[in-house]
């Protein structure tokens, strides 16, 4: 077995340990997507029919609901992808913080007077 050197340290986890989390992993995940499909199937049949006079729903169609709202409604995390996202603090970024900082600096300016002299650290150049 292939052993560096400069590490004294034994390992953290065994390998059978770090099977039996990923396995854990994995069923707790599953657990939770078949509980928030009952959860969504419960909240839906108690209220949308009364409320909008909507037909009750089934299970499967409860887990479908939950995830068409996670594809719909994903968390907005940056990515390197065309998909949005992108870098953090691009040149886009700080155009707005050097506007929104111009028009509260000074409020009786329009956004964009002021901003070309602005530095990027928030004080003025000169």
């Amino acid at each position: 077995m292939f052993e560096w050197k400069w590490k004294k340290e034994p390992p953290r986890f065994a390998p059978l340990a770090i099977v039996g989390m990923v396995i854990g992993g994995a069923a707790l995940a599953a657990l939770f997507a078949f509980l928030f499909g009952w959860v969504v199937m419960l909240l839906w049949n108690w209220l949308m029919p009364v409320i909008f006079g909507l037909p009750r729903i089934g299970y499967w169609q409860g887990w479908g609901l939950v995830l068409l709202s996670h594809i719909l409604v994903k968390p907005g995390y940056p990515s390197g992808g065309s998909g949005g996202g992108g870098k953090r603090g691009s040149r886009h970024d700080d155009e707005w913080k050097l506007k929104a900082r111009a028009r509260f600096d000074k409020p009786g300016e329009k956004p964009d007077e002021g901003v070309e002299n602005a530095a990027p650290d928030g004080g003025d150049r000169e």
